[in-house]
């Protein structure tokens, strides 16, 4: 069995909708509630990167996206800290 990466989800709420967005891979999903939309999410990524492993694009998509491969096996990204930040406009 292949170790699972890691990947960021965020959710947002539009209107009555929860949006789920992934910023590695730049894939979005949304749902009625919040658990749905990162449900949807993972389905969404699962999908995403089985179809670039279809295509033969999966070891680029995921160089782009900062993974690493060591030993025909992807590493996490080394996340050091997550937060927001608020910036005046």
């Amino acid at each position: 069995m292949k170790t699972p990466l890691t990947f960021t989800a965020q959710v947002f709420k539009e209107g009555r909708q929860y949006v789920s967005f992934n910023p590695e891979l730049e894939v979005a999903s949304c749902g009625a509630t919040p658990l749905e939309a990162r449900v949807r999410l993972r389905e969404a990524i699962a999908g995403f990167l089985a179809v670039a492993a279809e295509q033969g694009t999966l070891d680029t998509v995921l160089e782009q996206a900062g993974y690493v491969k060591v030993k025909n096996a992807w590493r996490d990204l080394q996340l050091v800290s997550l937060g927001r930040l608020s910036v005046p406009v």
